[in-house]
């Protein structure tokens, strides 16, 4: 499927169908290439990313991924499945607590924290987990829902 397809598949909810509590989520597992492909996009080539000979010696013994590559997963979240559509990116912050690894499986979760009537203001707490549950990535997403 090409990107303008799976585009057709994006979940389209106005901003009155949205509550506080509700939640979404992707999982992803990182691999090689995703960096690697990251690190071109990016221009981020810190060996730390890309030589295995270097992060050897390293604090993590071994290639990480891009903190941006991770919390990335965030966007797709928001601008495919809560809010979805229509989604504007305001602001986001974001916290790294570990290190994701190639073969780590993160799950990027989005939960809606606060909602602001007057100018259709979502604010949602925007997490990533590893396969072991531990928190990698912590944060927090402001968006605009256009209708």
């Amino acid at each position: 499927m090409d990107l303008v397809e799976q585009s057709r598949h994006v979940v389209e909810k106005s901003y009155n169908e949205i509550h506080v509590g509700d939640k979404a989520q992707i999982t992803r597992t990182i691999k090689n290439e995703d960096i690697l492909t990251f690190a071109r996009l990016t221009g981020d080539v810190n060996p730390i990313h890309i030589d295995d000979e270097f992060a050897k010696n390293t604090f993590f013994k071994e290639r990480i991924a891009h903190g941006m590559l991770t919390a990335s997963f965030i966007s797709t979240i928001l601008g495919t499945q809560l809010p979805g559509t229509n989604t504007i990116y305001l602001s986001q912050n974001v916290k790294f607590k570990a290190p994701v690894k190639i073969g780590d499986t993160i799950t990027a979760i989005a939960e809606v924290i606060e909602k602001k009537d007057d100018k259709k203001i979502i604010r949602l707490q925007t997490n990533l987990v590893n396969q072991d549950q531990k928190v990698v990535v912590e944060g927090e997403a402001v968006v605009m829902k256009m209708e």
